[in-house]
């Protein structure tokens, strides 16, 4: 296609629309959205969608696996009006979102329908605004152990008929087993059902493929519920001792100063609490922890799905070789191995201009490399100290903790 002839398709109609249908087919569809897909065609859709959509006068394809394959074709026809069915809302975690990269706003029309958070809200009485909206379709189980707070009032997109039993078993290994769950299904048609289970007393079977799932987390003081604040308990990290200690821990994410979309680099990660609890701070935050000691790494890998950031990356391998081909950190965490070669130099050139890096030390050795460093390179350096109450006979006594050196800086 030549850019002149792109350029016409530009400013010419919306060639291709997007209709969200729901499990009444046809009948809840606008006039306009009817108009649209009658007008088209070719309609993209699952088997599911092109039969609540018949009778179809246009060409059909149904979507390959993996879905992404189908896209050349669909850009081959542009300009050619073209119809995507999807479920409900294609812009509430549907597919809308991954057209969107592909073909320009202003050459679509999107018709939604009622998204299954719509239709599961108004079944329960739950404020959407009150209430957490999330997907698990596609994704792994332990991402909703962030969400699970007691008091919160959770709807999840499930992958199939095995996740509300999936979650019950979850909620009931951390202490949440009075929680109420609703398992909402098949929508907004003549097949909706709503039935209702705790978790520890789960019992549902025959459930359909096409079901919500509605959550009221229910819990003690005592359950595993991870915090809102950094500085998780020691205890909830699987470690050899290699392990950057809950106060530290906070006072170090403070330091490195998390922002939306960052990805971080934890260096000589140890047991991954830093890279863990950064992921922690918000949800499109990315991190990859590097560590040579393969049995750290695996275990870094069961930390984090236990503490619900199972996309945490793990690399493992010694820095500086491994940092080779990794993509660029927007922040910089050395907790281990700062004095061998080379490492500090490749995590100041990876970052970019305004990048961070924070490094922690117990060892007079490394302590010499961060002095240098800040007399090279300025930024703030502390001492960190922490001293807790032991037994000293029968009375109590401040026992102190290693201290703890960090260097701060911002690259310029």
């Amino acid at each position: 296609m030549t850019a002149d002839t792109e350029s016409t398709l530009r400013g010419s109609l919306p060639w291709l629309t997007i209709v969200g249908i729901g499990e009444d087919g046809r009948a809840g569809l606008s006039s306009a959205a009817t108009a649209a897909l009658d007008g088209a065609r070719l309609v993209y859709g699952g088997r599911r969608h092109l039969a609540l959509a018949a009778p179809l006068a246009a060409e059909t394809q149904i979507w390959p696996s993996p879905i992404a394959d189908a896209y050349p074709g669909l850009l081959a026809r542009r300009g050619t009006p073209t119809c995507i069915l999807a479920t409900g809302d294609p812009f509430h975690y549907g597919i809308g979102a991954e057209i969107a990269r592909l073909v320009p706003a202003e050459e679509m029309r999107v018709f939604p329908h009622p998204s299954a958070f719509s239709l599961a809200g108004a079944r329960l009485g739950w404020p959407l605004a009150e209430t957490g909206c999330l997907t698990l379709h596609g994704r792994a189980l332990p991402r909703l152990i962030p969400h699970l707070q007691p008091g919160a009032r959770l709807l999840v997109l499930t992958w199939d008929e095995t996740t509300p039993a999936a979650v019950a078993a979850l909620l009931v290994e951390r202490g949440l087993g009075a929680s109420r769950l609703t398992v909402l299904e098949a929508m907004g048609g003549p097949r909706e059902r709503r039935r209702h289970a705790t978790a520890e007393g789960f019992d549902l079977t025959g459930i359909d493929p096409l079901n919500t799932l509605g959550i009221e987390v229910v819990g003690p003081s005592t359950a595993q519920v991870v915090t809102l604040s950094p500085g998780l308990d020691d205890a909830w990290f699987e470690n050899d001792g290699q392990l950057t200690k809950a106060d530290i821990r906070a006072v170090t994410l403070a330091a490195l100063r998390p922002r939306a979309g960052q990805i971080l680099w934890d260096i000589g990660a140890g047991a991954g609490s830093i890279s863990i609890e950064w992921m922690l701070r918000h949800p499109s935050l990315r991190a990859i922890a590097i560590e040579g000691n393969p049995a750290r790494a695996a275990r870094i890998a069961r930390n984090a799905g236990r503490l619900g950031v199972p996309d945490l990356r793990v690399v493992e391998g010694s820095a500086p070789a491994a940092l080779a081909g990794l993509p660029a950190p927007d922040t910089a965490f050395i907790g281990g191995g700062v004095t061998a070669p080379g490492v500090l130099d490749a995590a100041i050139a990876a970052l970019p201009p305004g990048g961070r890096l924070v490094a922690n030390v117990v060892t007079l050795e490394g302590e010499a490399v961060l002095l240098a460093a800040f007399a090279q390179r300025g930024g703030s350096l502390k001492r960190l100290t922490v001293a807790h109450a032991d037994p000293v006979g029968h009375l109590h006594g401040w026992r102190g903790a290693m201290p703890v050196t960090q260097w701060a800086w911002v690259k310029a």
